[in-house]
C-alpha cells in the first residue's frame, strides 16, 4: 500500500524541554553518531562504527521498504540534540505461506540521563500507529530479556541459534583429492537464482521473512559493506559452473571465528556432498579475516537457527550447540489475524482426526477471550468474547498465546510450566494440538 508522507517531519512538543519529530535525511550524520554510541557493546565512548553505517544507510540510500522518515526522534529543543529514538523496518513474513504485514522496530534507545521518563513508550505509541497505517498485523523486534514486554510484545519464536566447530573439526581433503565444489562473490544476475532458492527453502518453516530480489539487490549494490546487517552472498558451484545453492556470512571476523548465517541448496542437491567443502571455506576466509584483524580464529560456524539440514550432514563436527533466543512480537488484532490465516488453519483440519469440524472454541485470556466458531471445517467466525467461568475451551494468561499462534511452544509444554494455561477437556487439547502445533521457523529478515 503506498503511504502518503508528510513534506516537513512532525513536531509535538512534549514539555520538559523536549519535543517528538520524524526523522529526515539532514538527521544521517547525528542518528548515526547516536546509535553508533548507544548501541555499542564496548560503551559510548567507542562507538560501534558497524551500527553506525547501518543508521546512516537507512536515511541516505534507498532502501525496499524503509525511507528516511521512518526513525522518530526525541530531542531537546533548545539545543536539537537528540535525547532519545526508535524506527520502524516494514517487512512481509509469511505464516505457512500466508503472507502478512510486519513492523520491525529497530535501533530503540535513549541516554541515560533521559531514561524513565516514558519516552520509549510515547515512540511505541507512535510506531505502532505507522505500522497499522501501512498493514502490519504484527510487530517484531529483538532485544534485552523481558523489557519490551512492558510494550504488549510475547517471546514467540525462535531468534537465531548457532553450532559451532574448531579446527579439529574441519574435514580435510584425502592425498590428491581436488573440492567437488567452489563459492564465488554473487553478481546481480545470480540474484534470480538466490531467491528462489531462498523461498523454497522457507517451505520447511512455519514463519519465515519474504526476500525477494529487490531485497537482495539491495543488499549487493546499495548497502554498506561495513554495516551490521550486511553479509557477503557467496554462489555455490560445481566444477562445471553449475550453480548449486548459496551461502552468506559476515564481512567482518565474529567474536573467535566467521559465522555463516545463510547456506541453502536446490532441491536434489546432496547436503552430505557440499557441506564439508562449506567448512572448509568458512575455516580459511575466517583465518583470512582473523589475519587482516590482528585476531586469532578458533572456530567456525552457522547460525541457521534450531534446525537445519547443514546441521544433520555435518553432525559431529558442529559440536557446540547454542540454543535460540526469541523474538518479541505483538499482535494488536489478534481475531484479525487468526481471519487472515484461517485457510493454513483449515489445511491442518483437513488433515486431521477432526476434518469437517463444526463446534466452537472458546479461548480464554482471563479478563478477555476469544470465541472460534467453525462450520464443515471452516472457519466461519472469530469474535470478542467475555470469559466466563466453566465456559472456556480452554486458558493462556497474559500474551501466552501467542507462543501457541507461532508454533514457538505446544500446549503441553505451556501447561507444564504455567498451571493456568490449561485446557477444558480432550476435545480441545486435540483440536489445539491440531490448529496450534508446534513448528520450526527461522526468521531471516530485511536490513
Amino acid at each position: 500500500m503506498e503511504i502518503t508522507r508528510p513534506a516537513q517531519p512532525d513536531l509535538r512538543e512534549l514539555g520538559d524541554g523536549l519535543i517528538l519529530r520524524r526523522s529526515s535525511a539532514a538527521d544521517a550524520d547525528a542518528l548515526a553518531d547516536f546509535c553508533a554510541r548507544i548501541h555499542s557493546d564496548d560503551g559510548p565512548e567507542k562507538p560501534d562504527l558497524h551500527v553506525g553505517a547501518w543508521t546512516r544507510d537507512l536515511l541516505t540510500k534507498p532502501h525496499p521498504t524503509f525511507h528516511a522518515d521512518d526513525f522518530t526522534i526525541v530531542a531537546e529543543a533548545a539545543t536539537g540534540r537528540i535525547v532519545s529514538t526508535m524506527n520502524l523496518i516494514p517487512q512481509t513474513w509469511t505464516y505457512e505461506g500466508i503472507p502478512f504485514g510486519v513492523g520491525r522496530p529497530e535501533l530503540v534507545g535513549t541516554l541515560p540521563e533521559y531514561r524513565n521518563r516514558g519516552l520509549i513508550r510515547l515512540q511505541f505509541d507512535e510506531i505502532h500507529k505507522w505500522s497499522a497505517e501501512r498493514g502490519g498485523m504484527v510487530q517484531a523486534i529483538t532485544g534485552i530479556p523481558f523489557y519490551y514486554r512492558l510494550f504488549g510484545y510475547e517471546m514467540a519464536l525462535d531468534l537465531s541459534g548457532r553450532r559451532t566447530g574448531y579446527e579439529p573439526n574441519v574435514p580435510g581433503l584425502k592425498d590428491g583429492e581436488q573440492e567437488r565444489f567452489k563459492l564465488r562473490p554473487a553478481t546481480e544476475a545470480d540474484l534470480p537464482f538466490a531467491a528462489q532458492v531462498y523461498s523454497e527453502a522457507q517451505k520447511r518453516y512455519e514463519i519465515a521473512c519474504l526476500r525477494g530480489v529487490d531485497i537482495l539487490k539491495y543488499e549487493l549494490n546499495v548497502q554498506s559493506k561495513v554495516s551490521v546487517t550486511h553479509f557477503e552472498l557467496m554462489i555455490i558451484e560445481d566444477q562445471d559452473g553449475e550453480r548449486l545453492g548459496y551461502l552468506q556470512h559476515p564481512g567482518t571476523f565474529s567474536m573467535t571465528g566467521l559465522i555463516a548465517v545463510g547456506f541453502e541448496l536446490r532441491p536434489g542437491v546432496s547436503w552430505l556432498e557440499v557441506s564439508p567443502c562449506v567448512v572448509r571455506y568458512l575455516w580459511a576466509k575466517g583465518r583470512e579475516y582473523a589475519e587482516r584483524d590482528h585476531r586469532n580464529c578458533k572456530s567456525f560456524g552457522f547460525m541457521l537457527g534450531r534446525e537445519h539440514p547443514a546441521y544433520e550432514a555435518l553432525g559431529d563436527m558442529l559440536p557446540s550447540v547454542r540454543p535460540p533466543y526469541a523474538w518479541y512480537l505483538r499482535v494488536p488484532d489478534l481475531a484479525g489475524f487468526l481471519h487472515h490465516i484461517a485457510p493454513a488453519l483449515e489445511k491442518r483440519l483437513s488433515a486431521s482426526v477432526a476434518s469437517g469440524y463444526r463446534g466452537e472454541l472458546r479461548i480464554s485470556f482471563y479478563r478477555e477471550g476469544l470465541l472460534l466458531e467453525f462450520q464443515d471445517g471452516r472457519l466461519k467466525e472469530v469474535e470478542a468474547w467475555k470469559p466466563q467461568y466453566n465456559e472456556e475451551s480452554a486458558a493462556f494468561p497474559g500474551l501466552t498465546f501467542l507462543q501457541l499462534l507461532f508454533g514457538y511452544r505446544s500446549i503441553d509444554e505451556l501447561h507444564y510450566a504455567l498451571p493456568d494455561c490449561y485446557w477444558s477437556n480432550s476435545q480441545a487439547r486435540t483440536l489445539l494440538n491440531i490448529l496450534f502445533p508446534k513448528r520450526l521457523s527461522d526468521v531471516f529478515p530485511v536490513g
